[in-house]
């Protein structure tokens, strides 16, 4: 009878482990919402459909070489239950991504979960090439390629003040002294003990030779502001 022995699936499964666990450790690391215990379980979870996806497929074709008469009758797809896991994961991965006001945290980490997830796809349908050169190349995309290809960023800078319109003029007079181009801003009011409270979100373009942190010292000290940060999206 064509089966997967048992020491093929437990090296599957180990490797699974493995690889979920090299994965949920460097997100951990990070602190992250999903670590170590949820990538082996995502990796560890799709080997195990991956597994039995094949014990399926391997049934199937035994019972058509020992009975020739039902091989237009017993149909098999290998890809049903791989396609579940793909859809599926999407959920978990739903939930570790926070989206707050102009913030968004743990897009890298839902990726993260796909891939392990379709780690354990390829280790339980027995690829294990795929499977290896894959944690490879995930392990250089997590740890080495923001190393290498360093993106400038337009950061948000977001304003807190009161007294709109010298407000406004100091800044915008501000910026056009310092050569700081905006490339959108978005306005905001709310009402605190009866004082009105305007916030600016600015996109803006630093020159060279002004960092952040200077313009953020520099606006700081003007007395109507009343809190000022940047607002970056992190994963």
């Amino acid at each position: 009878m064509l089966k997967l022995s048992l020491l093929d699936m437990s090296i599957r499964l180990s490797l699974a482990l493995v690889i979920g666990g090299v994965v949920g450790f460097e997100r951990e690391k990070k602190n992250r919402p999903a670590g170590i215990r949820t990538h082996i379980l995502v990796c560890l979870s799709a080997c195990l459909l991956g597994l039995v996806q094949q014990s399926i497929s391997l049934e199937a074709l035994d019972i058509v070489h020992h009975y020739k008469e039902l091989a237009g009758v017993v149909k098999f797809d290998q890809a049903r239950l791989v396609c579940q896991v793909v859809s599926g994961i999407g959920f978990l991965g739903a939930g570790t991504i926070i989206v707050s006001k102009h913030q968004v945290l743990g897009l890298t980490t839902a990726a993260s979960l796909w891939a392990s997830a379709a780690e354990g796809i390829a280790i339980g349908m027995g690829y294990y090439q795929v499977a290896i050169l894959g944690i490879i190349f995930i392990m250089i995309s997590l740890l080495a390629v923001k190393k290498v290809i360093v993106v400038p960023k337009i950061r948000n800078l977001e304003i807190q003040y009161i007294h709109r319109v010298a407000t406004k003029e100091f800044l915008n007079q501000y910026f056009e002294r310092n050569g700081i181009y905006i490339d959108d801003v978005t306005f905001d009011l709310s009402i605190r003990n009866g004082q009105k409270i305007y916030k600016n979100t600015y996109t803006i373009n630093l020159p060279k030779h002004m960092t952040y942190t200077e313009v953020i010292e520099d606006i700081s000290m003007f007395s109507n502001v009343q809190k000022i940060r940047l607002v970056t999206i992190a994963d």
